[in-house]
């Protein structure tokens, strides 16, 4: 971003060059950006290309005057709003102030030109522009949280619904099993409620997300670190997943040293690597995904990386994927709220490490969790 990129913008319009430096040199400052115009229609080209906060306009000028530029602002959309300071070396008459306010005025200036009322003026035009600015973000920012509060509710809404559907129906299929003249055989129940239970850790999990992104926003996301095997970890949600793989036939390997001990908090390092494997069976495409865990000596730090064979994901949207509800494009029928990243990425940052994605779409991708043999003892 350049240095003017949040500079201000002012134009001046007079046909006298001597009279646009003495004008500019009194109103120069850091944070503005002045544009000089020696004409009517010269200072109209400028306003239809820029945003001014202050139109500084000389009332006497050869072919338009200052009273017809105004007008001719105020007929159009754009340049309608620009407020209009009006120079004029004539006196205080009641009948030509009564024009330039009729013609779009908001205040006059009296050659000569006082320096201090010059600048006292233009500062609360800038300032006024500033604040105009400010709520303008503030109000797009509003729009945005009521946009992702609409589309949270609905996720939500979605996201349940379909567990607490399928839990309904096992209840009304054993109720008719349990009333009907052939009782239910213990293996059928069995499978029933394995069902059961995958639905309800499904809503359990959506919920834990839900909590984890509050505790995020209020500071209290935690962490506890103990030295455990980084290995072991791995491996247990590896098993745990792999029996979601067979499922759908999805193949889920392993390529890990014997051990690789690390101090940090065991929990919520195996929900990163859970998160980051339900990722990959969702976007994966039905084709195996690979786990590897590893120690890189020359920094030293240990590592986690999760790549699938799926989708892949464009370089636009590998930062934007990490924060909250947001996803991937094409994703929209995969199941999810698109928190799962944002709460894995805070976690990995809670331990001094990092959460990161190399893809290109139509290659997969590839998910490295970096942590450090020792985490810090502080809260996240």
């Amino acid at each position: 971003m350049s240095p003017d990129s949040h500079a201000i913008n002012l134009l001046l319009v007079d046909d006298l060059q001597e009279n646009l430096v003495a004008l500019e040199a009194l109103i120069r400052a850091p944070d503005r950006r002045i544009f000089t115009a020696r004409s009517g229609d010269a200072a109209l080209s400028l306003m239809l290309e820029h945003s001014f906060a202050l139109a500084i306009i000389d009332v006497q000028m050869p072919s338009m005057n200052g009273f017809e530029l105004a007008e001719l602002m105020r007929g159009t959309e754009r340049t309608r709003a620009i407020p209009i300071v009006f120079v004029s070396a004539a006196g205080h008459e009641l009948n030509y102030a009564f024009r330039g306010y009729e013609s779009g005025a908001v205040d006059f200036l009296h050659k000569p030109l006082d320096p201090h009322t010059v600048r006292s003026k233009v500062s609360v035009f800038v300032e006024l522009f500033r604040q105009r600015q400010e709520l303008q973000e503030a109000k797009a920012q509003l729009q945005r949280a009521v946009s992702m509060r609409d589309d949270f509710m609905s996720m939500i809404a979605h996201e349940l619904r379909n567990p607490l559907n399928s839990v309904y129906l096992q209840a009304q299929l054993r109720r008719k099993m349990v009333g009907g003249p052939r009782q239910p055989d213990a293996q059928a129940m069995l499978r029933m409620v394995e069902r059961d239970e995958r639905q309800i850790r499904s809503m359990v999990r959506l919920l834990d997300d839900m909590l984890d992104v509050s505790r995020v926003r209020t500071g209290k996301l935690t962490i506890v670190p103990a030295p455990f095997d980084l290995v072991a970890s791995a491996q247990v949600v590896v098993e745990a997943i792999q029996e979601q793989g067979k499922a759908t036939g999805v193949q889920v390997t392993l390529s890990a040293p014997p051990t690789l001990e690390i101090v940090g908090d065991e929990f919520r390092i195996e929900q990163v690597i859970t998160n980051l494997l339900t990722n990959a069976l969702r976007y994966g495409q039905g084709k195996p995904v690979a786990v590897a865990v590893g120690l890189r000596e020359e920094v030293p730090e240990a590592f986690v990386s999760v790549r699938d064979q799926g989708m892949g994901i464009a370089a636009a949207d590998q930062e934007r994927i990490f924060e909250q509800f947001e996803r991937t494009e094409g994703a929209a029928q995969v199941a999810g709220l698109g928190l799962g990243l944002y709460i894995a990425r805070q976690i990995a940052q809670a331990h001094h490490g990092r959460l990161e994605v190399r893809s290109a779409p139509g290659e997969g991708a590839e998910f490295v969790l970096s942590l450090p043999l020792a985490a810090p003892d502080a809260s996240a």
